[in-house]
C-alpha cells in the first residue's frame, strides 16, 4: 500500500465527533435557556426583576466600527490574493454591513426609543 491510509473506524469516529458535539452543545444551550426562563419568571413573581437596558446606539456604533475594520482588511486581502472574484464578497459583505450600522447610528433618533 502506497501513501497514508486510515482505517474505516477512524474515519467514522472523526465524522461522528462533530455531530455529537453539536448535539450536546444544543442540549446544554436548551437547558440553560429553560433554567434562565424559570429564574426570570420567579424574579417577576417576587418583584425583584430588573430588566436589562440595551443601548442600541452604542451597539450599532461598536458593531459598525468592528465590521467595517474587518471588512476593509478582508477586502484588501482578497483583492491582493485573488483579484476581483467571488471570494471578494467575503470582505465586501462585512464592510457593507459595518457601514450600514454606522449610518444607522448617525441617523438613529434615541428620543423615539422606549427607555424601559
Amino acid at each position: 500500500m502506497n501513501g497514508v491510509t486510515s482505517s474505516e473506524t477512524a474515519q467514522i469516529i472523526v465524522t461522528i465527533i462533530p455531530i455529537v458535539g453539536i448535539a450536546i452543545g444544543g442540549i446544554v444551550i436548551f437547558f440553560y435557556l429553560l433554567w434562565r426562563n424559570s429564574q426570570i419568571k420567579l424574579l417577576i413573581k417576587t418583584g425583584h426583576y430588573l430588566p436589562k437596558r440595551f443601548n442600541l446606539s452604542v451597539f450599532s456604533l461598536l458593531a459598525g466600527i468592528l465590521l467595517t475594520a474587518v471588512g476593509i482588511v478582508l477586502t484588501v486581502l482578497f483583492i491582493a490574493i485573488d483579484g476581483i472574484t467571488y471570494s471578494l464578497l467575503g470582505g465586501l459583505i462585512p464592510l457593507a454591513v459595518g457601514i450600514g450600522f454606522i449610518i444607522f447610528n448617525r441617523i438613529y433618533n434615541p428620543s423615539n426609543d422606549n427607555k424601559n
